[in-house]
């Protein structure tokens, strides 16, 4: 009895620990919810000097189109520069991104492999040919469409002083399957119910792989661009936090990002960045958690816990009370019959209990994000209901991602992608 007494009050401290670390999550939602669309910001008199960034490697199918996309932009042309690196490329990624109006480097690299290290090569040969006469830099990912308004309103937001800003990350391809879906939820989600609450309270926002503009004083500051592990946007997010520069968001600014749509591909992707959410775990834990305590300023101790909960590992802290139930289960099946049916009781109702909450919780969010944004997605009205459903499951396969990552050497893999053009055949973008 005794034993049944102490797996009870295990599993209830697993409960109000987990849900106690992760409350503020809920509060952002509700807030997200409370809060509608931000009002239009006014306008700037200043209208400073950007330069777009894109790290390529044979993306000739696609390049064209975002350089096209980021040449409409409804801003100055004088004062915007297009800039893409053809990094590794054996294909023709250089020829299309210059027909297109980029201005086009070269870079043969196979020990430095990685977007980091591209972007550092990238800017600094810029510094060495322009100078420093960039206020920011854009830094976009070849397959991104970019809408005709989104450097002038990160331009907005940007003349408020922040270090860096994110934007709202939509996607080309929400409708071609579940996977696609699960991924445009995810960072509709992010956008709609993490990046937009921290702004209206805040905190500092965290940036999401693309579309996003770090100033050029940062830049300076870091001496290019430092961050060189698998992830290294959130590497950029938790150096950012706890450094004291705090990221904004303009949710007026809108990037249409490619999702893979194969499981085989969206396995290697995440499988990259649970790696790289390792790799950052053990190099910003515990500055973050110390900044908890220690950071002044408003937001700062927000922000530093809210990062830590973004790269904490809690999906193999949930794996592991999963775990620890069942070993319990197991070690007292022989004890007599009245306590091995008690324990086994309370193992699997807790098992039961997690798997059922977890995917109600994550149909609500899914229910929520989709509702929220349904105009925004650019898919029909069948699949985004259906593909709601589908959501939890594309997150529980993050349970073995998260436990293979632990041990395997994990590398850059290409993924395929589509122009908009190939994919609007397929009704899954149309442009305007």
């Amino acid at each position: 009895m005794n034993m049944l007494k102490m797996l009870t009050y295990m599993n209830l401290i697993i409960v109000v620990v987990m849900t106690a670390a992760y409350f503020y999550q809920l509060v952002y939602t509700v807030v997200g919810l409370i809060f509608r669309r931000a009002k239009p910001e006014p306008e700037t008199v200043r209208r400073h000097r950007f330069a777009a960034l894109v790290c390529a490697r044979n993306e000739a199918g696609v390049i064209g189109e975002l350089v096209e996309s980021l040449k409409r932009q409804n801003y100055p042309e004088a004062l915007f520069d297009v800039y893409v690196l053809a990094d590794n490329c054996t294909d023709d990624t250089a020829d299309r991104a210059e027909a297109a109006g980029a201005i086009v480097y070269e870079r043969y690299n196979k020990v430095k492999v990685g977007k980091g290290y591209a972007l550092d090569y990238l800017i600094k040969r810029i510094k060495e040919d322009r100078g420093g006469v960039y206020d920011g830099y854009f830094i976009f990912d070849a397959d991104n469409i970019v809408d005709p308004n989104f450097v002038l309103e990160m331009n907005k937001t940007f003349d408020r002083g922040f270090d860096a800003i994110t934007c709202y990350r939509n996607s080309k391809n929400f409708g071609t399957n579940w996977i696609t879906a699960s991924y445009s939820i995810w960072f509709l989600r992010e956008a709609r119910f993490l990046n937009y609450p921290r702004m209206l309270l805040g905190s500092s926002c965290a940036v999401s792989g693309t579309g996003f503009l770090v100033s050029g004083r940062l830049i300076e500051e870091n001496g290019g661009w430092p961050f060189h592990l698998l992830t290294e946007d959130i590497q950029f997010t938790a150096d950012c936090v706890t450094s004291g520069h705090k990221i904004g968001y303009c949710d007026r600014a809108v990037v249409y990002d490619e999702q893979p749509k194969t499981f085989s591909q969206s396995w290697h992707q995440r499988l990259r960045w649970a790696k790289g959410f390792y790799q950052v775990d053990g190099e910003y834990l515990l500055p973050l958690f110390s900044g908890i305590f220690k950071n002044k300023g408003k937001g700062r101790r927000l922000s530093c816990y809210d990062i830590l909960m973004t790269i904490a590992p809690g999906m193999l802290f949930t794996l592991f009370s999963f775990m620890l139930n069942l070993f319990i289960l197991i070690s007292f099946i022989s004890q007599p019959r009245h306590m091995a049916m008690l324990i086994a009781a309370e193992a699997l109702r807790f098992v039961v209990f997690g798997v059922v909450n977890f995917y109600i919780g994550m149909v609500a969010y899914a229910f929520l994000t989709v509702l929220c944004e349904w105009k925004r997605i650019r898919a029909s009205s069948v699949r985004k209901i259906l593909y709601i459903w589908a959501f939890p499951i594309f997150m529980a396969t993050y349970i073995p991602i998260a436990l293979v990552a632990l041990k395997r050497n994990v590398e850059w893999k290409p993924i395929a992608h589509y122009s908009a053009k190939e994919l609007a055949v397929h009704g899954a973008f149309k442009e305007g």
